[in-house]
């Protein structure tokens, strides 16, 4: 006998769930304390079918969190697939940027849920690792930029990223800029080059 939480998802509940995240994610982008009842009504379902999905605030936001981590982190794979290993690499890092400003809400949001006594502990970002070290490696190959580069190296040549102020007027062209720097300092010494 299958276990009722193993069971799969009737396609109503599937989409009243997906309806959910959708709209708590534009509602927690746009402010991280939006009460969850209005979540629910925006989405067009009620509140036990909210809590059933999402027995707590903490629930959501983490959901919400990993399920928009795993869309950046898929990315890199769908961009090498179709561009060079060096475009992938600069064009998945603009797509990274955008969600890094589009989110801030969001961010504030993890931050309140994490950094609540006995809350959860932060959430990793273990698939965005993944899919650098993804990027890193093919580009490696390729020759397109020095060896020996780490995740956690292109982390931190990325770090003034979160500097940026997503709501200022040319925040698109301080990340592009940022990014471009970092793509050229990863192709100094490149053996291909």
């Amino acid at each position: 006998m299958q276990d009722r939480n193993d069971a799969p998802m009737r396609s109503d509940a599937q989409r009243n769930r997906e309806r959910i995240l959708e709209v708590a994610l534009a509602e927690l982008t746009r402010s991280a304390d939006v009460p969850l009842s209005t979540i629910a009504k925006k989405a067009g379902v009620g509140q036990g079918t909210f809590y059933r999905n999402f027995p707590s605030r903490e629930a959501l936001v983490l959901e919400l969190y990993h399920h928009e981590m795993q869309q950046v982190a898929d990315a890199a794979a769908q961009l090498l697939q179709t561009r060079a290993p060096d475009q992938a690499l600069r064009e998945w890092m603009d797509r990274l940027a955008q969600y890094a400003m589009a989110k801030v809400g969001l961010a504030d949001a993890i931050r309140k849920v994490t950094c609540a006594p006995g809350g959860p502990a932060k959430p990793g970002h273990g698939p965005v690792s993944d899919a650098i070290a993804l990027l890193l490696k093919a580009n490696e190959d390729a020759g397109t930029i020095r060896p020996g580069m780490t995740p956690d190296d292109f982390m931190l040549a990325i770090a003034g990223l979160w500097q940026i102020d997503p709501h200022g007027d040319d925040w698109q062209g301080r990340a592009g800029r940022l990014m471009d720097l970092v793509m050229d300092g990863l192709r100094a010494g490149a053996p291909g080059r």
